[in-house]
């Protein structure tokens, strides 16, 4: 009969143990359903089905006070953070995570806890869960709300691409504005110049393996496609009707279904499945495939490196072209 209060003890200890993880003036986080525009302090946005695999990348905006973070390319989260104040600023560059711990408290501040800390210098500047005001307001580091910097601890790993901008030059301003596609290291005009009716860039030795993602942007009238985060090629689209898209996302199942191809005439039509809710419009692959039209030799490229796990992410959503310093990049 002793078991009982013992059990019970355990569990209260258990859940005030729970309670500690999250020290009480640090921000907790308020989930929202915006993957773009402005965040309130403590606001964030998570969808991580979008891009279900592929590589990680966090790009830190100290102008606009947010993180945004991408798997294979594709945008799958969004917070508002709180960088250095005035005199201890934080560095601006491409860093590497250097170091995780769930559980750390700082060395040279009075033992500050950090929770879900990622070390991106030896000299103490990481990520980590903290209080945020409104403004810059730590010690260099990039505060972000509490149940954000448990999301994000769960999917990066050590050796993870962590880019930090400040506006101050062409290729860091991508992280200063960064928008619904990653941008490569090695961008240029070409990428993003518009393309003529029927042609198509393909170039799938940027990447010779890896997860496959497919982005089909209505506004855009443009189908991208990454291959391990690395832009391998897109296509303008031609749209019958004025019908929306939605905001869909599909994956790549095994097998085919028998029927032929509306994307990649002389194949069968492939099994996909949706993996996230969308509201408003909602049109089945073959469906979008007799909405649109591109030039027959590109998605047969595509075609042949699908395989199971593939995502499509089916947007009404730009990909708005903004000149820059000389530089075009895709912002939102």
């Amino acid at each position: 009969m002793r078991i009982l209060p013992l059990l019970v003890v355990l569990a209260l200890g258990a859940a005030a143990a729970s309670a500690m993880d999250m020290p009480n003036y640090h921000t907790k986080g308020v989930p929202t359903g915006k993957p773009s525009g402005p965040l309130k302090p403590g606001e964030y946005w998570w969808n991580p089905a979008l891009s279900p695999t592929g590589p990680v990348v966090a790009l830190v905006s100290i102008p606009l006070q947010t993180i945004s973070v991408y798997r294979n390319g594709v945008l799958i989260g969004r917070s508002s953070v709180s960088t250095g104040a005035k005199g201890h600023s934080t560095p601006t560059g491409v860093f590497s995570i250097l170091e995780k711990k769930r559980e750390h408290y700082s060395r040279t501040y009075d033992d500050a806890p950090m929770p879900n800390m990622q070390r991106l210098t030896w000299n103490g500047v990481a990520m980590h869960s903290g209080n945020l005001p409104g403004f810059p307001a730590s010690h260099g580091c990039i505060r972000m709300p509490y149940d954000f910097s448990k999301l994000l601890f769960s999917i990066t790993a050590q050796g993870g691409t962590v880019i930090i901008g400040d506006d101050r030059s062409p290729q860091l301003r991508l992280a200063g504005n960064p928008g619904l596609l990653l941008a490569p290291r090695d961008f240029s005009r070409e990428m993003v110049r518009p393309l003529a009716k029927g042609e198509y860039q393909w170039r799938p030795e940027r990447s010779p393996s890896g997860p496959v993602t497919l982005v089909v942007s209505r506004a855009d009238r443009t189908v991208y496609v990454y291959r391990n985060g690395e832009p391998i090629g897109r296509a303008p689209l031609e749209i019958r009707g004025t019908g929306r898209f939605g905001q869909q996302v599909f994956t790549l199942l095994e097998g085919t279904t028998g029927k032929p191809s509306w994307w990649a005439p002389g194949q069968p039509s492939r099994k996909w499945m949706r993996v996230s809710n969308a509201r408003g419009p909602r049109p089945s692959p073959d469906k979008l495939g007799r909405m649109i039209r591109v030039n027959p030799e590109f998605p047969s490229k595509v075609y042949a490196v699908l395989h199971p796990g593939t995502t499509v992410l089916v947007t009404d959503d730009p990909m708005v072209r903004t000149k820059i310093r000389d530089l075009t990049i895709m912002t939102n």
